[in-house]
């Protein structure tokens, strides 16, 4: 298996920036004072790249949300029990969550992946896709969450996600998560990354209180330590095996397999971004193919994207995952779209060009 996924990494190219030039050239153009629709400018750019000089396409879109559980909840880190995972997986395929509304109103199809909930298989659906790595990870406080073997697995997932989609015209992919307890390994991972502090980083999730937050930050420590031999080693893959999940790896595998099919990926909140993370630690060229949707309102987000260099979209004090904040991105890529594709031109339209 590892080595069908270095064939996915050999296949992920940077952009030609060659062709940034004609991009701007053409933004430059447009009817309107330069540089004034600001970061929509800039996400039409990106996509002009990532399409390769051509008019911009900016659907068909799908949003993947990736379910699984988490050993680590054994050590109290959620408000919520483990059940409510596979109860939430339920919900999305009845429609009821805040995913299902808000993927519907922008237009994008929503299915929903087992990467790894507990329990057995669920019924099959339309909507659902089960690909469950096992029933759970182990707890990573005690040792690493997943083997090596299970993470390839489930980053593979990932890839094959993206592949199915880029069989189906998808030009715009989605990242959404599901799984209780979840923040604490994406804590660990922005801890271990990029070496922040649990303690500045670590945030309530579900709704903690202050003593729980700082009990989950020392969980997270331990988790770090237990594990410092992927930590220490330099290889992002053995760090997403020790300290991740099913779902945040078939995520990083999603954000890996989209930018080899050339797709722009939107990436949701804290969970997401962890896995963009890693995904970019692995292969530093995805950043090409991504944003960032929004920014998480858990308090360690800013500081983990500021690490990185990297600015969100969107600032709507969302914190409930699922994909959510990646749907709304997605009305700003149609207006990038529309914008570079329908406005008309200084040079065609006669308009006098004071700039």
């Amino acid at each position: 298996m590892e080595n069908d996924f270095n064939k996915v990494l050999a296949g992920i190219e940077p952009v030609d920036q060659g062709l940034a030039a004609k991009g701007q050239a053409h933004l430059d153009d447009l009817t309107k004072p330069r540089g004034s629709l600001g970061r929509l400018e800039e996400l039409a750019l990106q996509l002009y790249l990532i399409q390769e000089g051509n008019a911009l396409v900016a659907g068909p879109m799908r949003v993947y949300t990736i379910a699984g559980d988490h050993g680590v909840n054994a050590e109290g880190v959620s408000l919520f029990p483990q059940e409510v995972t596979r109860q939430m997986v339920l919900n999305f395929l009845n429609g009821g969550a805040g995913i299902n509304a808000l993927a519907g109103t922008v237009g994008a199809e929503l299915f929903v992946v087992d990467a790894g909930c507990c329990g057995g298989r669920f019924d099959d659906h339309d909507m659902l896709i089960q690909a469950k790595v096992a029933p759970g990870t182990a707890n990573l406080a005690q040792g690493p969450a997943m083997s090596r073997e299970q993470c390839l697995e489930a980053l593979m997932l990932g890839v094959s996600l993206a592949d199915r989609a880029h069989a189906d015209a998808i030009r715009v992919l989605g990242t959404g998560d599901m799984g209780i307890a979840n923040t604490t390994p994406s804590t660990a991972l922005y801890c271990a990354y990029l070496g922040l502090d649990p303690v500045d980083v670590t945030g309530p999730g579900t709704g903690l209180d202050a003593g729980s937050v700082a009990a989950k930050a020392e969980v997270i420590r331990r988790g770090i330590s237990v594990n410092k031999d992927a930590v220490d080693s330099g290889d992002p893959l053995a760090v997403l095996a020790g300290l991740g999940g099913f779902e945040i790896a078939a995520l990083a595998g999603l954000v890996l397999g989209g930018a080899r099919n050339r797709q722009l990926v939107c990436v949701d909140g804290f969970i997401s971004t962890a896995a963009y993370l890693a995904a970019w630690k692995i292969c530093p060229a995805v950043r090409d193919y991504c944003i960032l949707s929004h920014a998480s309102a858990e308090p360690g987000y800013k500081q983990a994207v500021e690490a990185m260099g990297l600015t969100p979209y969107l600032d709507l004090g969302f914190r409930l995952g699922e994909g959510t904040g990646a749907a709304c991105a997605m009305f700003l890529v149609r207006a990038a779209a529309d914008m570079f594709n329908k406005m008309a031109t200084f040079s065609a339209a006669g308009v006098a060009d004071t700039k």
